[in-house]
């Protein structure tokens, strides 16, 4: 005897389901943009103190060694 009741049980399951996957991928993608833009802020500072060491080099504040032993830090 079915009256519809268990067809309403399988829609509301399946509803259910649907909105855990969407959940499940809207994290996965917020969990990717936030590791891709922590990389990319870490390049930036890399570069960032790649130009100080670079300009300090110029004004004679360190000699090459020290800048090749600076870059080998910052690089790593």
């Amino acid at each position: 005897m079915m009256n519809g009741q268990g067809m309403m049980g399988g829609f509301f399951g399946m509803g259910v389901s649907w909105l855990l996957i969407i959940g499940i991928i809207i994290v996965v993608v917020a969990l990717l943009m936030k590791f891709s833009s922590g990389n990319q802020q870490h390049s930036a500072n890399h570069q960032d103190s790649l130009a100080t060491l670079k300009q300090r080099l110029a004004k004679g504040e360190i000699t090459e060694e020290e800048y090749d032993r600076l870059k080998k830090k910052i690089v790593e």
